[in-house]
This record gives C-alpha cells, sequence and structure tokens, in this order.
C-alpha cells in the first residue's frame, strides 16, 4: 500500500503553481472572452454553410487538434447532429492544399514558441478564403500572443478556449440564436437563458459567459489542492521511483481523455530528467489501427486490456483517465493490471465512479465536477502539476524525517 505523508512545503508548492495558473488565466479569458464569442458567431455561420473544422498541429500540439476533433464529431449533447471535424496533422499542409475550401474552419496549433510550418499552413488557408484560429500565431481570423511562457499553462487555456468555443457553437448559435431551446442539452451552457434572444445582445451574454466558465475552473483547481494536493503528490513519487526502476509508464483514455492520454504521454518523454534512465511513457489510446481491429473483431470492451497484456513488464506503472471513472474498458484495463500485479494511477471526473467504488486504483485523483469540459481541464492542471513535479528536484526530494 502507499503511505500517506503530509508535506506542507510541496503542498503549498503546488497551492502556488495553481495560484499562479488562476491569475494567469482570468487574465486572458477577461482580455479575450469578447473576441471569442464573436470568432464563434463565425464558425457557426461557417457550419451552416456547409463548413467543416480541419485542426492540425505537431507534436504535443498534435493532441489539441485530436481532441477539437473528437468533440465536435461526437458531443457530449443529447439528440445533437455531429458536426464535421478532422485532425489533419499527419501531413497538414498537403492535406489543406488538397481539401481546403472558402466556408472551413481552420485550426493552427504549436508549443509556445511557435512553428514556421503551422504559420505556413495559416496563411495557405486564409488565402483559400477560410476562418483560422492561430493558437498561437501572429496573423489569422483569429490569433492569440503566449497567455504564458510555461508550456503545460498555455496548453491549458488553450483547451479552455476551444472547449469554449465547441459548447457556444453547439449549444448557442445552433438553437437559442435560432430561438430555440437546447432540450435535454442545456446542461451544457448553464449560464444563458434558455429563450431565443435577439442578436443585439447575444454576443455581450456569451463573452459573460465564457468568462463564467473560466472562473468555474479557477475554483475548481484551488478545490482539487485542498482535496486532492497529497495525491498529487504521491501520483509523482511513485512515477519517479517506477520510471528509475527502468518501469514504463502506460497511458489511456477515452475520447476527449484520450488525448489527454496522449498529451501526458508525450509531455513526460519530453520532461528532462537527471536520472540514471530517462522517462519512458506510450499511450495506448495512440493506437487508431490496434483499436478499431480489437472493437471490431473482440469487442469495444478489451481496446486497453489486450493491448495491456501485449505489452506490459513486471514493474510497470497504469494511468487511466476518465471523466465517469466507469466506461467498460477502462474498468476492464485496470483490473488486468491489478491481476498483473501493477501498479496503478487514476484521474477521474464526478466522484471516481465504480473504479473508486470497487478499489481498482492505488491512487484515485478526483476533479469533483459533474460537467466534462470543465473536468478536463483541470485534469489537465493535475497531470501536469505531476510533470512538474518530476521536472523539479525540491518538491519531491526527500521527505521532512
Amino acid at each position: 500500500m502507499l503511505r500517506k505523508e503530509k508535506i506542507p512545503k510541496d503542498l503549498n508548492w503546488i497551492r502556488q503553481r495553481v495560484e499562479k495558473r488562476n491569475e494567469l488565466s482570468a487574465l486572458f479569458f477577461q482580455k479575450e472572452a469578447l473576441s471569442l464569442a464573436t470568432i464563434c458567431q463565425q464558425i457557426a455561420s461557417r457550419f451552416l454553410n456547409g463548413g467543416r473544422i480541419l485542426a492540425f498541429g505537431r507534436g504535443s500540439s498534435q493532441t489539441d487538434a485530436q481532441h477539437v476533433a473528437v468533440e465536435f464529431v461526437h458531443p457530449v449533447i443529447v439528440g445533437k447532429r455531429a458536426l464535421p471535424a478532422l485532425d489533419i496533422s499527419a501531413d497538414f499542409f498537403n492535406w489543406l492544399k488538397a481539401i481546403c475550401r472558402a466556408n472551413d474552419i481552420v485550426f493552427g496549433f504549436s508549443g509556445i514558441e511557435g512553428d514556421v510550418l503551422v504559420e505556413k499552413a495559416i496563411d495557405l488557408a486564409m488565402g483559400r478564403g477560410a476562418l483560422t484560429l492561430a493558437l498561437p500565431g501572429k496573423r489569422g481570423s483569429y490569433f492569440i500572443d503566449n497567455p504564458s511562457e510555461d508550456p503545460f499553462i498555455f496548453q491549458e487555456i488553450v483547451e479552455i478556449l476551444y472547449h469554449t468555443l465547441w459548447e457556444t457553437v453547439h449549444l448557442f448559435f445552433e438553437h437559442r440564436h435560432l430561438g430555440q431551446s437546447g432540450g435535454e442539452a442545456h446542461f451544457l451552457y448553464p449560464f444563458l437563458g434558455i429563450d431565443g434572444q435577439p442578436e443585439a445582445g447575444i454576443i455581450e451574454e456569451v463573452s459573460w459567459s465564457i468568462r463564467e466558465k473560466a472562473k468555474e475552473d479557477e475554483r475548481l483547481r484551488l478545490q482539487v489542492v485542498e482535496d486532492e494536493g497529497e495525491k498529487i503528490l504521491q501520483a509523482a513519487k511513485l512515477l519517479k521511483e517506477k520510471s528509475q526502476q527502468g518501469a514504463k509508464i502506460i497511458l489511456f483514455g477515452n475520447g476527449g481523455s484520450a488525448t489527454d492520454a496522449n498529451d501526458f504521454a508525450l509531455d513526460l518523454l519530453n520532461i528532462s530528467v537527471e536520472w540514471p534512465k530517462p522517462l519512458t511513457a506510450y499511450s495506448l489510446s495512440m493506437e487508431p489501427a490496434v483499436i478499431s481491429a480489437l472493437a471490431n473483431d473482440v469487442g469495444a470492451e478489451v481496446i486497453f486490456s489486450r493491448q495491456l497484456m501485449a505489452h506490459l513488464e513486471s514493474g510497470d506503472i497504469v494511468v487511466g483517465i476518465s471523466t465517469s471513472g466507469g466506461s467498460r474498458n477502462v474498468l476492464t484495463c485496470f483490473e488486468e493490471a491489478r491481476k498483473k500485479g501493477l501498479s496503478t494511477i487514476a484521474i477521474l471526473g464526478y466522484d471516481g465512479g465504480e473504479i473508486v467504488c470497487r478499489g481498482l486504483a492505488d491512487l484515485s485523483i478526483i476533479v469533483r465536477s459533474d460537467y466534462i469540459p470543465r473536468i478536463q481541464e483541470v485534469q489537465a492542471t493535475v497531470y501536469h502539476l505531476i510533470c512538474e513535479l518530476l521536472r523539479e528536484k525540491e518538491p519531491i526530494g526527500k521527505s521532512p524525517e
């Protein structure tokens, strides 16, 4: 069993990192909310005129393109139609040359240092008449400077940004703007009224709602520090210990959580450490051919556990990310990891679901919310904090006697 240790100095370090995130996020969304509401109105118009989202990035930025594609094609909204969105990261420049049309919506993602090829692709899309979002960038229909020089904080702000665009397009500009109720989808946009509204006041109300969403993230981050701070420290220590022993870190998740698992794996691979062995991490969610083969030939419930059986070695550590904690394929993978005696970490939402009820993970870090976009955004903060703790010598050095 894992020992619970109280390390006030380390917990204070985590709180400071969260407070810095909250400060930068509040400044960014206070400044950008009106522009985001305006660009979202334009995105909705493009969709209604046959446009598609074409999203791309390189390296870890590709996971944001994956996340955008899955959110729009498979929205967590009852009775909503899928909106066309593609992750074209594999060969985005040539793909844009082949398929980009005037009504399309183009998302270009890169790290805080920018990416010359992404900028070139944004220019190409602009030349075709597409609506362009450069995150970050120097030009486009919408573009931002770096809201933070910290790559983890930057990525978290960008994730909130595209989540709010997704929520607004689906639930406001396609429903309330047309004078229709969101019906069963109303739970995804709690800060707006139900009735259709005149266009004159729509932008201001949506921009207010975007700021409220960012404030909810700020509240949840602080709550996670209070409730789960020690577990975050324990998770970092466990990953450090296992990695120094030569273990692999095996990650997985479904949908948006799959893209987070992919992002976490890439973040771990790119952490510079002075340990005898480098960090080794990969995501089972990054194997579409294997996943589709297993789902088709055996069943969706084994898409992670079967991969785990193929790749695991004694001493490996398994990390699952889930908003619900109840997906059958996630539970099956944790069951397999337990059967093989592997250490396990779960990053969860709601109340932790069946993973917590059945005690399937050695460590369960819970973002206690029932609102999926906010859960995922704060889960990103959780695994980025773990990465920061692994990167820094002092916060997870020797514990006080």
